[in-house]
């Protein structure tokens, strides 16, 4: 078995103007830096699909379903759904892409085919609500794999693991309530999305984290809340929001971590999900604007999932 990479081309398609950081040159950065660090020939590399509306359903009202699909521009032309998250004429394929690739993820990895994958998807979606899009993001991509591993595939407990600088926001409100999902995640604090810190609870730990934060306070907070949550859930999948604005060279965050922390971050998970779930790990990008400390991230982020 091994690692897959999927991708989509509709996910090179979605745009928001020449000014947005999150632009299509994220996947392309990622894309050179496997090839430079020697790691793209060792994975292998699968296309995704357009998610069906009845995976987005799971997760979205008809009403956050409707922003997207309902609002799609003409050619050349932006729809503003917020201040910083805009439709272009490809938005809405884009966003069935993105969730699509980690629904197929999900499903091979469950069905044995690969031991993991990473989802080089956009849209991000950690942001998404179910009640509407937000934060440059569209539909909640591992809320939406989660849930159909969980609904679909019939597996009983999965966690999702949250390591981009902002608050995952939608996606903790999307499993709120469902006992059979456990978030763990830190976020820069105060920062956007100007979350309430949320008190901590049986399958909530999400753990703000001040400005300036640097690997060695992360990787304690994964030793003393992530790791014991984790290991009194035990998930038969892993599911990560692989964001990698915390990098120390991307200022679109303001935390210092560097490559290596999150190839520690990597495999203290792997760790786990090869305790509980036979080693199931679908990881999904999130944020990571700076080009340059994106794609070594994601190339490091890779290369401990692949063992490598």
């Amino acid at each position: 078995m091994s690692t897959a990479i999927y991708t989509h081309p509709d996910c090179q398609r979605h745009e928001m103007g020449d000014w947005h950081p999150e632009s299509p040159a994220r996947l392309q950065a990622i894309n050179d830096q496997l090839i430079l660090a020697h790691i793209s020939d060792l994975v292998e590399h699968r296309d995704g699909v357009r998610a069906q509306l009845s995976d987005i359903e799971r997760n979205h009202s008809a009403t956050a379903i409707g922003l997207v699909r309902d609002n799609v521009p003409p050619a050349g032309d932006y729809y503003p759904l917020d201040g910083d998250t805009l439709l272009n004429a490809h938005s809405y394929n884009a966003a069935l892409a993105a969730a699509g690739s980690a629904v197929a993820a999900t499903d091979a990895v469950i069905d044995g085919e690969i031991s993991n994958a990473f989802c080089s998807i956009r849209p991000p979606g950690h942001h998404a609500r179910p009640s509407e899009p937000m934060g440059f993001c569209l539909f909640n991509n591992v809320a939406i794999a989660a849930k159909h591993a969980l609904d679909v595939r019939g597996l009983e407990r999965v966690a999702i693991v949250d390591f981009d600088v902002h608050h995952g926001n939608g996606t903790a409100e999307s499993v709120a309530h469902d006992p059979r999902i456990l978030m763990v995640s830190f976020f820069q604090h105060p920062f956007y999305p100007y979350s309430d810190v949320e008190s901590y609870t049986d399958t909530r730990v999400n753990v703000p984290v001040p400005a300036r934060s640097k690997g060695d306070v992360v990787r304690q907070l994964v030793l003393d809340h992530w790791l014991p949550a984790l290991h009194r859930q035990q998930p038969q999948m892993i599911f990560i929001s692989a964001g990698f604005d915390a990098h120390r060279e991307d200022d679109v965050g303001g935390m210092g971590l560097v490559e290596a922390d999150y190839t520690w971050m990597t495999q203290q998970m792997m760790a786990v999900a090869s305790q509980y779930g036979k080693g199931r790990i679908v990881s999904c990008l999130e944020g990571g604007y700076n080009l340059s400390s994106l794609g070594r991230s994601v190339a490091a982020h890779v290369k401990a999932l692949a063992e490598l």
